[in-house]
């Protein structure tokens, strides 16, 4: 009985950990996986755990009995199952209100779904207390038993921490992955209130493995989200993934979706977003031509927008994509034609991938900042570093940036260390959207250039019009030069206290729009 008392434990800390990753999938696909929703999620989480522990060890002083803690487990199995079921409704609702970004719904659905995991994980909280208390038979070896089973519990969550993540949740999707938790813990349950208290012990409770299959069957229809024009959704290990497909056109939207990470309609290249920005930037050099462009590299390839501009601008142009999601590699393939023979896929970390490149670039993008979801390691000085010793000698960088009105904080850091290592920096904003474009020269340049570049490429017949429109829109939208404000570095870069500070002052203050 003792072996199966520590299995429990190992298996009841694996859940734990399971439910609190599974909560932050569940909260992702409406509000995010910014720090400020997993502060949420872990700093709850532990007051249940912590209301476990409490209660647990209470209860376990005046029922000290094995069926007494198969019991409780029984109910914290079969309730953590459940979860993703009733929260269906209220997060449809909650996709639905943040849309249109209805603040009091969007706050009431978000506390309602973490309520949700109040009963189950404060159940599983009070195991361990109730596994020491009867794992205890001297107290002089109190220190033992009690280090033993938070040791076996500890190694459970490890295993909890990558089985959903990792295996899980890419594979069968997040609220299967409840079910396939909830199941085996019941079972782990059930089998100890067997040996605990016979047959007649279990029998009330295999009604639980009833319900949790009625309620699969009947609730377990439907997507993930009902977005109209929706033709697509799943889950991988790193994102909430949507296509939507509206007018022709087809969009890529990741997690809440409040932004579109890559666009494509067969039948045009311009879609006055940020992604033709980026191939503004050679042309901040002088006497600059569309076939001086040979590689570029970009660090945020989604769908592949900007490569299949970049493809029809550039003549005979080589592309390095660098994706850390093999699953939106997968659904640009599928879904927005991204098959481009001169595109080198590469499913790595930007800044890793771009580190260990032994190739140099005439441009290098970065489309990978969008608040909250801002990489704070592709913002240091250290990155920019690594971004101009893979430049070649008239290289640039470009960078989207995302802002907020009457918020430049961001925009004027990431200049402010890019000035460290480059000589000219230019911002242009993008009419009609909170996108600004960054563009870092590794040699000294004018802004002239930029004008000069588009009256001489005007009088070509064989410039793209695309090139053209790109380069006039930089032009008449180029900003002041950035205010100079805070160097970031890889010891300090305060990217989270800049940006959450932007979006609750924007969710509070501002004007609804979508940032792409």
């Amino acid at each position: 009985m003792r072996r199966f008392l520590y299995f429990t434990v190992f298996v009841s800390g694996m859940t734990s950990l399971a439910a609190e990753f599974g909560a932050s999938r569940l909260l992702g696909n409406v509000f995010g996986t910014s720090n400020l929703v997993w502060a949420a999620i872990i700093g709850l989480i532990l007051i249940y755990l912590t209301a476990g522990y409490f209660l647990g060890g209470r209860w376990a002083d005046r029922s000290p009995h094995p069926k007494t803690m198969y019991q409780i487990l029984a109910w914290g199995a079969f309730t953590l199952g459940i979860v993703p079921y009733i929260a269906q409704p209220v997060l449809r609702a909650a996709a639905t209100a943040f849309e249109g970004l209805q603040v009091g719904i969007l706050l009431g659905s978000f506390v309602a779904v973490l309520i949700l995991f109040s009963i189950p994980v404060t159940l599983l909280g009070m195991i361990s207390p109730f596994a020491i208390r009867l794992s205890l038979e001297d107290a002089q070896h109190a220190g033992n038993v009690s280090g033993n089973v938070y040791a076996i519990s500890t190694l459970g969550s490890f295993v909890g921490t990558y089985l959903p993540v990792l295996v899980l949740i890419p594979t069968i999707g997040t609220t299967k992955t409840f079910l396939v938790f909830s199941v085996f813990l019941l079972c782990v349950a059930l089998t100890g209130l067997g040996l605990s208290g016979g047959r007649k012990a279990v029998l009330y409770y295999l009604l639980m493995v009833v319900l949790l299959a009625g309620v699969a069957f009947l609730g377990g229809r439907g997507g993930i989200k009902k977005t109209s024009g929706q033709i697509f959704e799943t889950e991988s290990a790193y994102n909430y993934i949507q296509v939507l497909e509206v007018d022709g056109y087809r969009y890529l939207r990741l997690n809440e979706g409040q932004g579109i990470h890559s666009v494509y309609n067969p039948d045009t290249l311009n879609y006055g977003g940020p992604w033709e920005q980026f191939l503004v930037g050679p042309f901040f050099y002088p006497d600059h031509a569309p076939a001086d462009v040979r590689r570029i590299a970009i660090l945020g390839l989604a769908a592949g927008t900007t490569a299949r501009q970049a493809a029809a601008v550039f003549p005979n142009v080589v592309i390095d994509g660098f994706e850390i999601d093999p699953t939106i590699v997968k659904v640009g393939r599928e879904y927005f034609e991204m098959d481009l023979p001169n595109l080198n896929i590469i499913v790595q970390d930007g800044r890793w991938g771009l580190a260990n490149s032994h190739k140099k670039y005439d441009l290098i993008g970065v489309d990978a900042y969008r608040p909250p979801y801002i990489p704070w390691h592709m913002t240091t000085q250290e990155f920019f570093q690594i971004a101009a010793d893979h430049l070649t000698d008239q290289g640039v960088l470009v960078i989207n940036v995302g802002r907020t009105p009457g918020d430049r904080r961001l925009i004027d850091g990431l200049a402010t260390t890019i000035a460290t290592i480059f000589p000219s920096i230019y911002v242009m904003d993008i009419p009609g959207t909170f996108n600004s474009m960054l563009y870092a020269t590794l040699q000294p340049t004018d802004a002239a250039n930029l004008d000069h570049n588009l009256l001489a490429l005007s009088m070509r017949a064989d410039v793209p019009p695309l090139l053209l429109e790109s380069i006039s829109l930089a032009w008449e939208n180029l900003q002041p030069a950035p205010q100079h404000t805070t160097v970031f570095t890889d010891d300090l870069a305060p990217i989270e206290w800049i940006t959450n500070n932007m979006i609750l002052d924007f969710v509070l203050h501002g004007e609804i729009k979508t940032l792409q």
